[in-house]
C-alpha cells in the first residue's frame, strides 16, 4: 500500500513542479534556466527538513519515505537540469552550462543541509 501512496506523492510532487516552472517561465524571462534550479533547491531543502524530522525527533519512516520519495522526487527534477546543461553546451554557453550543473550541484546539498539543521532546533 505504501507504493501507491509513494505514486500519489509523485504525481503531486510533478504536477506542483509544472505549475511551479510554468509560472515562474511566465512571469520571469531568463537565458538560464533558473526555475529549473529553484525547484531542485527547494526540493532538497524540503527533503532535507523531512530526513531531519525522522533523524532528530523521530517523525515516522513512513511519513519520509512518502513525502521524500515521492513528492520531492517528483517535485525535483535533476534530468532536466543535465538537459539544461547539455542544451547550453551545444549553444556552445560553456560558462551558463557549468554554473547550472555545478551551481545547482553545490546549492541543493546546501539546501539539504540547511533543511536537516532546520529541523535539529525544532
Amino acid at each position: 500500500m505504501i507504493a501507491v501512496w509513494v505514486a500519489l506523492a509523485g504525481s503531486v510532487g510533478a504536477v506542483t513542479r509544472f505549475v511551479v516552472d510554468s509560472a515562474l517561465r511566465a512571469r520571469f524571462t531568463a537565458s538560464l534556466p533558473w526555475p529549473t534550479v529553484l525547484i531542485n533547491i527547494t526540493g532538497s531543502l524540503l527533503l532535507g527538513i523531512l530526513a531531519g524530522a525522522a533523524l532528530f525527533h523521530d517523525a515516522p519512516t513512513t511519513m519520509l519515505t512518502i513525502a521524500g520519495t515521492g513528492f520531492c522526487a517528483g517535485y525535483t527534477t535533476f534530468s532536466t537540469t543535465s538537459v539544461d546543461s547539455v542544451r547550453l553546451i551545444v549553444q556552445g554557453r560553456y560558462a551558463g552550462a557549468a554554473a547550472i550543473a555545478f551551481g545547482t550541484l553545490a546549492t541543493t546539498i546546501a539546501a539539504a543541509a540547511a533543511g536537516l539543521g532546520l529541523a535539529a532546533v525544532w
